[in-house]
């Protein structure tokens, strides 16, 4: 688990503690107090800890699970817990909201521990009646002492689920060398995605990239903005520029952008040299006809000359 600080005061938590389901948790300083789930719960039981909750139940039902509080200082310590919904934030992060999540209820909302103690507090997820199937996001927050502490709560509502997702807004930007696009879930479940890149120019292939998993957990119903480095762009070319995604239970979307690559440099400085040619060839016209103007009037054509020698021009 890692603590979790207010991006925005009384409004956003980030949640730090699993990005995907996963994702090993950092541990704690020496001496700070720790919030895990405990072994054994969920109806996924583990004994060897879990680094999550996870509870899956049809609408209508109550799930519960088991959270461990524990205080390694020698000073008593108690500890606010509620839950809290999950969400992507722009650029692909897990934040969770500054409400309490209505489907979730901690047995107390605040706990005491004494020193070198640990509590294991129940809780209860219900599943409203209407509830749609797939994923509902959330997490259960302990804070204490301006510290807080998010532990992902991955909740599935019994039903039939969709894999799916779209890939927009694709685009290049060349200055910082990077491709943009958007991701968006249109399913129900997260997904983990995949990205395979390519991309094909005029003198050809200019980028291959075989598919790899991206460092998000994509939630449902949400867009999230990505960047793909490119650091060596072809220097002349049109390029099109392809992406196509992956995602577990046959999520698959593609898009495609195309950008013209031209050193504009090297067209300015060519340019100029033509200027400069075409410049000088004018100032070389320029100085033979002054030439001709200061050695004064041209000859007579050559039939005038030899009539003028036979006395026949007057």
């Amino acid at each position: 688990m890692r603590p979790i600080r207010p991006a925005l005061p009384a409004l956003v938590l980030l949640l730090c503690a699993c990005a995907a389901p996963t994702a090993q948790a950092a541990p704690p300083a020496s001496g700070e107090w720790t919030a895990a789930p405990a072994s054994g719960g969920g109806t996924r039981p583990s004994a060897d800890g879990r680094p999550y909750f996870y509870l899956e139940g049809a609408p209508g039902t109550v799930l519960e699970d088991t959270v461990s509080l524990s205080n390694p200082s020698g000073a008593p310590l108690t500890l606010s817990l509620r839950g809290a919904a999950a969400y992507n934030t722009a650029d692909g992060s897990i934040a969770v909201r500054a409400t309490p999540d209505p489907w979730i209820t901690p047995a107390a909302p605040d706990v005491s521990i004494p020193p070198h103690t640990r509590a294991d507090v129940p809780f209860s997820v219900t599943v409203p009646a209407g509830a749609q199937p797939g994923d509902h996001p959330a997490a259960l927050v302990a804070a204490a002492g301006g510290r807080a502490v998010g532990i992902r709560l991955h909740v599935r509502v019994a039903g039939p689920t969709l894999s799916a997702l779209t890939v927009e807004s694709v685009r290049v930007d060349k200055d910082r060398r990077l491709i943009r696009y958007a991701l968006v879930n249109r399913g129900n479940i997260a997904l983990t995605p995949s990205l395979a890149v390519r991309a094909d120019g005029m003198f050809g292939r200019a980028l291959r990239r075989a598919a790899r998993p991206l460092p998000v957990e994509l939630l449902p119903g949400r867009r999230v903005e990505l960047t793909e480095p490119w650091p060596h762009p072809p220097a002349l070319d049109h390029v099109d520029v392809r992406l196509d995604v992956t995602a577990e239970g046959g999520a698959h979307a593609s898009a495609a952008a195309d950008v013209s690559f031209v050193p504009w440099g090297a067209v300015a400085g060519a340019g100029l040299v033509l200027l400069g040619g075409a410049a000088t060839a004018a100032r070389l016209a320029v100085r033979r006809r002054r030439a001709v103007g200061a050695a004064g009037t041209e000859e007579p054509p050559v039939e005038e000359r030899e009539l003028a020698q036979t006395g026949a021009l007057q």
